[in-house]
């Protein structure tokens, strides 16, 4: 279950993309094959989150976004986090599981369970980051579908 304290308390989060600035926020850009590529492309992101004009990526593509800045930065189609391990420790909001690494210092969340992994990294600036991860989460359920019951 969910509970903004347990989320405070492991959301030390880190900044994936680098960009203080007004222009592009330069964001690696992750490699799907070519089904998980096509899920990401169908991706509807809002454009603000947690108060944040969305911005543009460098490079550009539809497995990226960006908001505010220092940047909130969203990936689609990473791979598997290499610590997820069955029994990891998950933080579920709104029926959409997220899974921190490293849960000790600064953290970046990944949509587990579903058909492409999608990451998202929150500075501290906008902590909690549960707020941020509520917000992503209504376009990551209706665009990503979710694996078989068990799978993450």
């Amino acid at each position: 279950m969910f509970t903004f304290k347990r989320l405070a308390a492991l959301a030390g989060v880190a900044v994936l993309a680098a960009g203080c600035g007004d222009g592009a926020v330069q964001v690696p850009v992750p490699s799907p094959d070519a089904a998980t590529a096509r899920l990401c492309q169908g991706l509807r992101l809002p454009e603000k989150v947690h108060g944040q004009e969305r911005r543009d990526t460098s490079p550009s593509t539809p497995l990226t976004a960006a908001w505010g800045s220092p940047a909130i930065a969203l990936r689609c189609g990473v791979p598997r986090p290499a610590a997820l391990q069955p029994r990891s420790e998950l933080v579920t909001i709104n029926g959409l599981d997220w899974f921190g690494t490293p849960t000790d210092r600064p953290v970046t969340w990944t949509a587990v369970g579903r058909q492409a992994y999608v990451e998202v990294t929150v500075p501290p600036k906008y902590n909690p980051a549960g707020d941020v991860l509520i917000e992503l989460g209504p376009s990551i359920k209706a665009t990503i579908p979710a694996k078989p019951e068990g799978q993450i």
